[in-house]
């Protein structure tokens, strides 16, 4: 089976909003500048490159040969970043790291064995990193006129995820890694109010899964022009004030507990 994101780095990477310089400044302090970090799910690199002036070097991986490529071209200028592929079921193959950050990647994957095996793999002071939204993050303004262009095209059904993901248990994050090797957990949530155009809002829904130009097929062009109609009739300015929203969830092992193996070099 093919990377469910074929077809979705450019868009990804121009229309995904970051997480913003005060969650990537907390990362970082959190981190330290000796670290050597696994940013797993990387993506085209939405939290590799901002992060890696910070910290000794990123570990960028994904499966999908384009969103890397995407990240080669959008970080060639940061030279302490390593573009691998790989996902969360070989963590054991990557280089040493010391330290796992994930941005909106986490969901996909089997989070208890995913968790397990960095418990396995970290050392003693290792913690996880979680970049995204809220427990209860606010409606993005364009999503009901969105979900009503889905339901007519039948876009947005049969995504596959892994067994113990989010979509497949409904168990969120937090739940999951309180229950974890990784127990002790702090957080901090950072807004910032952004305005989103018509054009960024349609190129949006080209960056998810379920909507990628190849999966939607011969349904692109109506898919396009039944979004544009609806989001104009809901909102005919074609921009949107709203809130990002941005929750840095840092994952230690609990202090008196050790675990992990000695720091790698």
């Amino acid at each position: 089976m093919g990377s469910p994101f074929s077809g979705a780095a450019p868009y990804y990477a121009r229309h995904r909003l970051d997480h913003g310089e005060e969650a990537v400044a907390h990362v970082a302090a959190v981190l330290g500048r000796d670290a050597t970090v696994l940013d797993l799910g990387c993506g085209p690199g939405t939290v590799a490159i901002p992060l890696a002036p910070h910290v000794r070097e990123v570990l960028a991986v994904d499966p999908d040969p384009e969103m890397l490529a995407e990240g080669r071209r959008l970080g060639a200028h940061v030279p302490n970043i390593r573009w691998l592929s790989g996902d969360s079921t070989g963590l054991a193959a990557l280089p040493p790291f010391g330290h796992v950050v994930m941005g909106r990647s986490f969901h996909w994957m089997d989070r208890r064995a995913v968790l397990a095996e960095l418990d396995r793999l970290l050392p003693p002071d290792g913690v996880v990193v979680l970049l995204g939204p809220s427990r209860q993050p606010p409606e993005e303004p364009w999503e009901p006129a969105m979900r009503r262009v889905r339901a007519r095209l039948g876009v947005g059904k049969g995504t596959r995820t892994a067994s113990d993901s989010y979509k497949a248990t409904g168990l969120h994050h937090h739940d999951v890694l309180a229950a974890s090797p990784f127990s002790d957990l702090t957080t901090a949530c950072y807004e910032r109010r952004v305005t989103t155009d018509l054009d960024s809002v349609l190129g949006l829904q080209f960056s998810y899964s379920y909507s990628t130009p190849p999966l939607l097929g011969e349904r692109l062009e109506a898919f396009v022009e039944d979004a544009r109609r609806e989001l104009l009739a809901d909102n005919p300015s074609g921009e949107w004030e709203h809130v990002r929203q941005t929750e840095v969830v840092v994952a230690r092992r609990p202090a008196a507990r050790p675990a992990g193996r000695p720091p790698r070099g």
